[in-house]
């Protein structure tokens, strides 16, 4: 396991490029959480990326990139896997409440861990498929990272996506297809570049709202 000082070190130098200043637990927390997902992915291959370094870059500061479009009270993570972005954006804001959904029981039961080691009251995790979650409260943002196709996207939380919801979809590459074949109900609202240090290629962060919801 990577020294915990030169994640600290790597990761305080990102935060400052993006612009963001977080308090010293908040930080202590997003290395903790780190290291957790270095030890189980070990054993359970919860992400593809192999060395915690490089975890830095292409899991905290690329989830903590979208910091400054969150919003409103109650954040829906959908097919969040290991709990990215939801677990370093309940970091960031714990007055907050993030809802972290997948479908994987391996990756749910580490969410489970990883919201009990850090004292994450702030976190929900639930082990359910997206189509069959309901949820009877407002929420306020649907979040989705590298997950699917706009549409399928669309398709799976439309349910959920009550008056005021905007979803949050986090791409590389600008989805232009995909946002031009979004169903009628759909609307697009705009698309944010987010610069990423560490990250090599682009990344984007597209805004939609149900036509209802606009």
């Amino acid at each position: 396991m990577e020294s915990k000082l030169l994640l600290t070190e790597q990761l305080k130098t990102g935060l400052s490029i993006l612009d963001l200043e977080l308090d010293n637990a908040k930080v202590e927390q997003l290395v903790q959480y780190l290291q957790l997902l270095d030890k189980w992915n070990k054993a359970y291959n919860l992400s593809g990326i192999k060395e915690v370094q490089r975890m830095v870059p292409y899991h905290l500061l690329d989830s903590l990139a979208i910091v400054p479009h969150i919003q409103g009270n109650i954040i829906l993570d959908v097919g969040t896997g290991a709990g990215l972005p939801g677990i370093p954006l309940a970091i960031c804001f714990p007055q907050k409440r993030f809802l972290l959904l997948d479908s994987n029981g391996k990756k749910t039961r580490f969410l489970f861990q990883v919201k009990m080691e850090l004292g994450l009251g702030n976190v929900e995790v639930f082990h359910n498929r997206l189509e069959t979650f309901q949820c009877q409260e407002q929420i306020d943002i649907v979040l989705c990272r590298a997950y699917a196709t706009l549409g399928k996207v669309v398709s799976q939380c439309g349910h959920l996506m009550k008056t005021g919801c905007r979803l949050l979809a986090m791409k590389g590459q600008y989805p232009e297809e995909e946002i031009a074949e979004l169903p009628a109900s759909f609307m697009f609202v705009k698309t944010s570049e987010l610069n990423v240090p560490g990250v090599d290629g682009t990344r984007h962060l597209i805004e939609i709202v149900s036509a209802s919801g606009r």
